[in-house]
């Protein structure tokens, strides 16, 4: 039987723009063979797809609490994302 799989999309708020939080993302996302991507919000918020094994996803959720040095994260939001997450794991243009 196949590991469980889970695809999240993500919002984590702070100070997390312009403290390397999406280059930082991809990273960690590759490091953990995960697909999909990140980019920057006008609200100042950082948004993310996460895709692959449950557990992977897990301990990127987990990494996200923490975020790149400089980074200082108040919250991270998930939730459950039907929509596609991608063939690897990039950086998207700010929306």
């Amino acid at each position: 039987m196949a590991p469980p799989q889970r695809t999240v999309r993500v919002v984590i708020q702070g100070r997390v723009q312009g403290v390397w939080y999406r280059g930082w993302a991809v990273a960690t996302a590759r490091a953990l063979g995960l697909r999909g991507w990140v980019r920057n919000r006008r609200d100042g918020s950082v948004e993310a797809v996460f895709s692959g094994l449950a557990s992977d996803v897990e301990a990127m959720l987990s990494h996200c609490h923490q975020g790149p040095p400089a980074a200082k994260v108040e919250a991270v939001t998930a939730e459950t994302w039907s929509g596609p997450a991608g063939p690897d794991f990039r950086q998207l243009p700010g929306e």
